[in-house]
């Protein structure tokens, strides 16, 4: 991996780190091809993931099982290797002045640091104790010989920090504590009062931040306690609102360029259908998203509008409505689902709501061919027809709208990007205005950073009379008592979904463990007094629909199924979920499953059913699901568990790299950052005031990479 040229570099900090004492160009490289650490900057920017109080030490004879991370100071008595082949390990004794000792343990690197520990010597071990055997151990401890501990020319900070690092580094002296030394030296060549400080005065004053420089300094080399929380309160506040700056930008951008149709009136067709139509009172939340989206489309902007809300919230009625409002503006209206089933079963909702009504509204798909495929797309193109919905057979070519005001996208992300933006060429000169829905709930903090540029609405609040869900927790010991319920819900008419989940990443191995899991379910379940529908990942997508469709006429009692049961696919009769191995599935997964039941007036159950031993995250994920159906609460805590990256699947998108904050925690000091950016920019959009040229600067050089979501149809 070649290293970036610092010829050109001006800024100190765009300079290799082949400068620093002690690097020179091989260690340069390899800290380039690990780490991605180029430049200075790079380095100072790589900030430490924890930190480690040095003036605190234990005693080994008072160190618990429990204790988790300690730090020892001892003689290192006795040190071997042990095993053969993978199971090949060091094996060291650390005696201290109790006279207890410590099992040091390490199965990695065991010749390299044979040769480098030395018995007799006195070392400083830290690490998470554990107990093997009866021992209390440390697993791959980090070390360092008390002498040199005390040779470090510089006085000792009270928090040492401890960085990411891999074997390679490891092994050519780039530890912990080389790397304290690289950012030593990487300060010493970079003049502290040069840091530039992007944020304007009277707001770090106002917020009482300190310094850029005197963060990252400290983020670094903090004194004491109290340096380290204002280093990170500082930097935290700054990545965050220089990202929330930058996609406000976009955002203003992208509406300064993108005109959209003016829908001026509420008319007749929607008026309609809210005074005689409409087959239950809206909820407040309802009113308040339809109040938002009417704003919208009568901005001569167009709508780019994400639309959240939990399963069975009712975003399909407010999607209707919307398109009414197209309507009554002379224009033609569009709904496009992920799979045939799930477009179908919009269209029967839609069609129903409208019965009686002089709105005509028809269904295409793949299945819709020859003649009535001929005439359905004359008719569309001649504006006969008002409301369109289907699957992506929708963005072909032939499909063409007379005047299509209004395309609405639901589970936006089971559709590429490109599938997407070819809604936008359906109509000329301006495009439709968009609204995409999800019935996977969004964390607010994750809503804000992700889509950051693009305005969202959010159903908070379910329709009154629905029977919550009941969730239980059953593990395999109680598999029988589990199997009971099912048939009890089978004997009442009713019908059953189990769900398990994929055991491999290999198609051949997840089909032999669904055929045992189904012959089970033979043995419990015999024909003819049951009938089983299976889906799993080798299906081709006719054959799923096949099946699916077989469940959702009642064709068959239990729906077995390896991968997740389709979006949004509303079989009222099924009244129990059983969720297989549920501590592999994740728990925004879970939340989906479940909302497979509870679509009917009859009480609904969702059985969660896992092995005896559960780790600890698997645990909280159980408590959380049986403790609420609130999906909001839910992908709260699902950000707490998992990070934001692996919810939204944006870690490499550019927008979540985040190098401090924390979504999950940081929810506070995201909302004072957006609430700033958006003030400075409602007064200063171009950031041409003196006070705001060097916030202008850096997010000119450093945030221009940043996309948003905002052209996200």
């Amino acid at each position: 991996m070649p290293l970036q040229s610092a010829k050109s570099a001006t800024d100190p900090l765009d300079r290799t780190v082949a400068i620093l004492k002690g690097v020179g160009p091989a260690k340069a490289e390899l800290l380039a091809k690990e780490l991605q650490i180029f430049t200075l900057r790079d380095l100072l920017y790589s900030y430490p993931f924890r930190y480690v109080d040095r003036t605190q030490f234990h005693a080994i004879i008072d160190i618990m099982p429990n204790d988790g991370n300690v730090q020892v100071r001892g003689k290192l008595v006795n040190l071997s290797v042990r095993g053969e082949g993978r199971a090949q390990r060091l094996v060291g004794r650390l005696r201290d002045d109790s006279g207890a000792a410590l099992e040091l343990v390490w199965f990695r690197g065991v010749n390299f640091l044979q040769r480098t520990f030395k018995v007799g010597e006195e070392y400083i071990a830290f690490g998470t104790v554990q107990e093997f055997g009866g021992r209390l151990s440390v697993t791959h401890p980090e070390m360092e010989a008390t002498a040199a501990a005390r040779a470090e020319t510089d006085v000792a900070p009270s928090f040492e920090p401890v960085y990411s690092s891999t074997e390679k580094l490891n092994r050519r002296g780039l530890d912990a504590r080389g790397r304290r030394k690289l950012i030593r030296a990487a300060f010493a060549h970079v003049d502290r009062t040069a840091l530039p400080e992007m944020l304007p005065a009277y707001l770090t004053e106002e917020l009482r931040l300190i310094s850029h420089a005197e963060a990252l300094f400290s983020i670094h080399l903090p004194t004491d306690q109290a340096a380290l929380d204002a280093a990170r309160r500082r930097l935290k506040f700054e990545e965050l609102f220089l990202l929330q700056m930058r996609l406000l930008q976009l955002k203003t951008t992208r509406e300064a360029r993108t005109a959209g149709y003016v829908f001026g009136r509420i008319g007749d067709v929607f008026n309609e259908f809210y005074t005689t139509g409409l087959p239950f009172t809206l909820t407040g939340a309802q009113k308040r998203v339809l109040r938002e989206i009417r704003q919208d489309l009568g901005r001569g902007i167009q709508m780019n509008r994400l639309l959240q809300g939990d399963v069975g919230s009712g975003k399909t009625m407010v999607g209707l409505m919307s398109m009414l409002m197209a309507l009554d503006n002379g224009f033609q209206a569009c709904m496009m689902a992920p799979t045939e089933i799930l477009a179908y079963q919009h269209y029967e909702s839609v069609r129903d709501y409208v019965r009686g009504m002089d709105v005509r509204v028809e269904f295409l798909s793949g299945s819709v061919k020859g003649r009535a495929r001929r005439e359905l797309l004359a008719d569309l193109a001649a504006g006969e027809i008002d409301i369109l919905l289907g699957t992506h057979a929708l963005i072909e070519p032939p499909v063409v709208f007379k005047n299509l005001g209004l395309a609405i996208i639901d589970e936006q992300h089971r559709f590429g990007v490109k599938q997407r933006a070819k809604l936008w060429k359906k109509n000329h000169p301006h495009p439709p205005h968009v609204l995409v829905m999800t019935a996977t709930p969004i964390p607010r903090t994750l809503a804000m950073t992700t889509y950051g540029d693009l305005d969202v609405s959010v159903i908070d609040e379910l329709p009154p009379g629905r029977t919550p869900i009941k969730t239980v927790h059953f593990t395999e010991h109680r598999r029988e008592r589990v199997f009971g319920r099912i048939r009890e819900e089978i004997a009442k008419g009713r019908q059953a979904y189990v769900v398990y989940p994929l055991i491999e990443e290999n198609e051949k191995l997840d089909l032999l463990a669904l055929e045992a899991a189904y012959d089970e379910m033979l043995d419990r379940f015999p024909r003819p007094d049951y009938q089983i529908s299976v889906v799993h990942g080798r299906m081709k997508a006719e054959d799923k629909d096949a099946e699916m469709a077989r469940f959702k006429n009642g064709d068959t009692q239990i729906m077995m199924a390896t991968t997740v049961i389709e979006v949004g696919v509303n079989v009222p009769n099924a009244t129990i979920m059983v969720i297989v191995h549920t501590e592999r599935f994740g728990l925004s997964q879970l939340h989906q499953l479940r909302g497979r039941v509870g679509r009917g007036a009859e009480e609904s159950f969702c059985i969660l059913l896992s092995s005896v031993k559960l780790s600890k995250e698997s645990k909280e994920r159980i408590r959380t699901m049986v403790g609420t159906t609130d999906g909001f609460k839910i992908a709260e805590a699902d950000l707490r568990l998992r990070g934001p990256g692996m919810i939204d699947g944006t870690q490499q998108s550019g927008v979540l790299q985040m190098r401090i904050a924390d979504l999950a925690l940081d929810g506070k000091i995201l909302a004072v950052a957006r609430e700033r950016a958006r003030s400075i920019l409602e007064t200063d959009p171009a950031l041409e005031r003196p006070e705001h040229q060097a916030l202008r600067r850096h997010l000119d050089r450093h945030l221009r990479a940043v996309r948003g979501w905002g052209r996200i149809s």
